[in-house]
């Protein structure tokens, strides 16, 4: 019987990119999902994809910087399911720039959706699933919460801090019946990487750097042979493996290489003089 099989699941940052991705997978193995996100438009768009496919999908519009939304749904659902299974703490939102240009606006920005959001998946989810002795917390973090990405500092620290949370958690909720893991994708098609706000440099040539980016259907298949695994760190795609591999052996390596990047993106910023 496949693992997923008639299993209770809220994924946050549903209605786009890895979270639509691993929601409708999840449905595909026969999961029960709830697709949650702020985006009540798209997420309508995602739900009735999966219902043309005859997918057990259900939207909820959510802001996961409301603790209080966050904590409702997961009350609700496990009221109405009997259960919950699985907590995906996927929605997150990405600010690049040099950290001397980067506002302090977008830093709380980013550590709300990105660090906050997932302690507010975590604090409704985690006593529910304490409380039914079983259960698996799910947090996105990024390549960039295992190893320190210049260029998009306030990212970095937020999935930083949801690496950190998830592997605490993980040792907290073993005697508990809780099991967590993290998701640190490389690069991944995703709306995240053509809208997310770029400071002072200029998007196109920013990607021109980038490597290419893998499919969210095929992120998706990495998350849940790792969940199934339970995996305490899911890494996905070769740069990521690669990367945090390499991190954990040399890290002034790293250091080296992302230096020598970040000395490339500074040759393309468009810094505005001071007339005052």
């Amino acid at each position: 019987m496949d693992p997923f099989q008639d299993k209770v699941a809220i994924v946050t940052g549903g209605a786009s990119g890895i979270g639509r991705a691993v929601g409708l997978a999840l449905a595909r193995r026969g999961g029960r999902v709830i697709l949650a996100d702020l985006n009540a438009e798209l997420l309508s768009k995602t739900v009735e994809a999966g219902g043309r496919a005859a997918l057990e999908v259900r939207a909820a519009t959510l802001d996961v910087t409301d603790a209080e939304a966050v904590k409702r749904l997961v009350a609700e659902t496990a009221a109405e399911q009997g259960r919950l299974d699985f907590m995906f703490n996927n929605a997150g939102i990405a600010v690049s720039g040099d950290a001397r240009d980067v506002p302090a606006e977008d830093w709380r920005r980013v550590i709300e959706v990105n660090l906050l959001g997932v302690v507010n998946g975590v604090l409704a989810a985690y006593p529910v699933m304490v409380g039914q002795g079983w259960g698996h917390i799910v947090n996105t973090a990024s390549l960039a919460g295992l190893v320190p990405m210049p260029g998009e500092i306030a990212y970095t620290a937020s999935k930083f801090g949801v690496v950190g949370l998830s592997q605490a958690l993980r040792i907290e909720g073993a005697d508990l019946g809780v099991k967590v893991s993290v998701v640190c994708p490389g690069l991944i098609d995703t709306p995240i990487i053509r809208t997310s706000k770029v400071v002072n440099m200029d998007r196109a040539r920013l990607m021109a750097l980038a490597p290419k980016a893998m499919p969210a259907d095929q992120a998706a298949r990495f998350i849940l042979k790792g969940v199934e695994k339970n995996w305490a760190t899911i890494p996905v795609g070769f740069m990521a493996w690669w990367m945090w591999i390499a991190h954990r052996i040399s890290p002034g390596l790293t250091a080296w290489f992302w230096q020598m990047q970040m000395r490339r993106l500074r040759n393309q910023v468009r810094y505005k003089k001071n007339s005052a």
